[in-house]
């Protein structure tokens, strides 16, 4: 019995460090997506994938905060062009407007970039963005910019707490 239960909790913690991560939401920079306490199942290490545009991530790096986690939205990959117009808040990429219905502004801020534009996604990097955008700290800032992919801890893959507001994120 006791092996059993050793074994059993040795396959569950091989699991969760290679194949899956619970990370909880601590900040506002993705509402109304995410909630402050949100818990996300996010892919682990041995499920790389191709990132592509509303992938919602998490990266860590040294930089980010001291190397706390932060959780994003995919808006460009490598060797994408995004132009952002701070006026109407119009994101393109490669010429085309996306379609950001998550997207929420509020009128009590405004935030610029502090990169010129448009501006193309160098190889191995994401550009990315809180849904949140008056009160994100994301690419448009030199203190996290451009996410180089070998940061990404994951993509979150289904929102498991609160119980009911279970979400599958495409």
């Amino acid at each position: 019995m006791k092996k059993t239960l050793a074994l059993l909790l040795a396959v569950v913690m091989v699991v969760f460090m290679l194949l899956f991560r619970i990370v909880i939401v601590s900040c506002s920079s993705m509402y109304s997506t995410l909630w402050n306490g949100d818990w996300l199942l996010v892919t682990g290490s041995m499920f790389r994938q191709e990132l592509r545009y509303g992938d919602i991530i998490v990266a860590s790096k040294d930089s980010f905060r001291d190397g706390e986690c932060i959780i994003k939205r995919v808006i460009a990959t490598e060797g994408q062009t995004i132009d952002i117009d701070f006026v109407t808040w119009t994101v393109t990429v490669d010429g085309k407007v996306v379609d950001e219905p998550y997207r929420k502004l509020a009128s009590d801020g405004y935030i610029t970039s502090d990169w010129s534009y448009p501006l193309q996604v160098p190889a191995g990097h994401v550009f990315v963005m809180g849904d949140n955008r008056n009160h994100s700290a994301d690419s448009r800032c030199h203190d996290i910019g451009l996410i180089d992919e070998r940061c990404i801890v994951g993509k979150a893959l289904v929102r498991i707490f609160p119980l009911d507001r279970i979400t599958v994120f495409d």
